[in-house]
């Protein structure tokens, strides 16, 4: 198994993680891993499709892109 060193976290989150650990009976290294492991193993959360979010949050708003809304694939220009 791999071994991760974190440097320059901040006292109190360092605080933070042995209170709780404590709380679940845990040592601070333990605690750490299912803390990491618990938010990196959650699936994705998708909020909106990006197409939605893209025409609703543009980074160029005067910037006008035509968008094919044609249902069928065949219709529709990949531009391959």
């Amino acid at each position: 198994m791999k071994q991760l060193l974190v440097r320059n976290v901040d006292e109190s989150l360092v605080r933070k993680l042995k209170v709780r650990a404590a709380e679940n009976g845990l040592s601070a290294e333990e605690q750490h891993r299912r803390l990491l492991a618990e938010a990196l193993n959650q699936p994705a959360v998708v909020k909106e499709p990006l197409s939605t979010y893209l025409v609703n949050h543009p980074v160029c708003p005067e910037l006008e892109i035509p968008i094919d809304r044609s249902s069928k694939n065949e219709d529709r220009n990949t531009g391959l």
